[in-house]
């Protein structure tokens, strides 16, 4: 039977993998968002990661329909993991896909899972809603994989067709049949490990190692201000060393780094073992827009200026450079925190989704012309703010709060 894929969830993962596929496949790409399937039939993507022209392709069906789902043979869930307020990690949507396809499983049918979860999610929390609503036996009657996604949203460079696609199956025959299915529509190299567990613990390594390295760089950053040091300086200089690793300081936000560390705390503490490194790392980087809040408070005062009279404009509102995506975004942690400080606080985003209700922020898209700031803070390096001089947007008194190190140096612009 020639296979044909149904994809779970048509975000910034699943959009990709679905235009990779229907090269060689027929793909039936399902949400439950309707206005994005809506969007996507017109050749819209919002998220901008795929042109138009790509998402015409006769073996590509976008629906919010389950029936259009029951022909396929191999699911691939990629929906969202998030957590919840407690830090605690949120199943609910990968809970909810699972009964879907288990409702769609037919004998021999394979569900493969991208979606970031602790190690040991897929067998013990997934694989046990496929059994209990399809009422068949795994590694009998259908089989699973796991194959972590790897998308790093506004990169150009780094690509889901030219970085290694880890796969990794319930058994050696559906390791070898995905081996043979990514294969057929990747360049990249096709990486075979040999755990479901191993591959969820390689993804949430790689993010978790990011967050920790980011997290000594803050620190960093903080004693070398409190010493009048320039942290970048000190980082282009170390970077000479062909050992040194360069990290930049800042925000950390976003559905990956910010998030997937609370799932390897959570699983690691049902064993018996609370994680100090990651935990520490992930409770400094948290902390970090109220660090910024305090350096700001601390240098508004040092040029004269009084917080209950001031305004400041922050640059930037997404998670990361050049994206829209504003989710877990610590610009947004630190609009919040600025505005309990300071008379006045706007936040100027021109690529930023404009509003989002669960931030309760409205986002300005340009910029009042007419009004200068008492403060400017750059914490999100879009490239089009390389056209703005911030100099200029400022009083006499006023100064720039570059957290990202994204302008030349001047007397009036200060970084992290």
């Amino acid at each position: 039977m020639e296979d044909k894929i149904g994809i779970l969830g048509i975000g910034y993962v699943g959009l990709p993998l679905a235009v990779f596929f229907c090269k060689k496949y027929q793909v039936v790409a399902f949400d439950t968002n309707k206005s994005r399937i809506n969007e996507l039939k017109k050749g819209h993507d919002r998220n901008k990661q795929i042109k138009k022209g790509k998402l015409n392709s006769k073996n590509l069906l976008f629906t919010f329909s389950e029936a259009q789902l029951k022909k396929c043979n191999i699911y691939i869930i990629t929906v969202p993991t998030p957590i919840f307020k407690n830090k605690t990690p949120d199943l609910r949507y990968i809970s909810k896909a699972s009964k879907l396809a288990a409702r769609l499983l037919s004998p021999k049918d394979i569900v493969v899972y991208e979606s970031t979860v602790y190690p040991g999610a897929t067998e013990e929390f997934c694989v046990p809603i496929l059994e209990k609503i399809s009422g068949f036996k795994s590694n009998k009657d259908f089989f699973v994989g796991y194959s972590p996604e790897r998308i790093n949203v506004g990169d150009n460079k780094n690509r889901i067709d030219n970085v290694s696609k880890i796969i990794s199956g319930s058994n050696n025959k559906t390791l070898d049949k995905l081996y043979s299915l990514y294969k057929s529509v990747l360049s990249s190299k096709i990486y075979k490990v040999s755990s479901i567990k191993v591959a969820e613990a390689c993804k949430i390594t790689e993010n978790i190692q990011r967050d920790v390295n980011i997290a000594l760089i803050n620190e960093l950053a903080i004693v070398f201000n409190n010493l009048n040091i320039d942290t970048n300086e000190v980082l282009n200089a170390a970077s000479t060393k062909w050992n040194f690793n360069k990290y930049q300081p800042g925000l950390v936000g976003g559905h990956c780094i910010g998030v997937d560390p609370y799932y390897l705390v959570h699983k690691s503490k049902s064993h018996g073992f609370k994680p100090e490194i990651i935990s520490s790392a992930r409770k400094l980087n948290e902390k970090m827009p109220g660090k910024i809040c305090e350096f700001v408070k601390y240098k508004a005062k040092q040029h004269g200026l009084y917080p209950r009279s001031c305004s400041v404009l922050i640059l930037g509102a997404s998670f990361k450079e050049n994206v829209k995506d504003i989710r877990n975004s610590k610009s947004i942690d630190l609009f919040k925190k600025l505005s309990l400080i300071f008379n006045y606080v706007e936040i100027y985003d021109p690529i930023a989704e404009a509003h989002n209700k669960t931030q309760n922020t409205t986002i300005s898209t340009e910029i009042n012309k007419k009004m200068k700031f008492d403060i400017i803070i750059l914490s999100v390096a879009h490239d089009i703010f390389s056209k703005i001089n911030p100099i200029t947007l400022i009083t006499k008194k006023g100064f720039v709060y570059d957290i990202k190190s994204f302008y030349k140096r001047h007397p009036k612009i200060y970084r992290l």
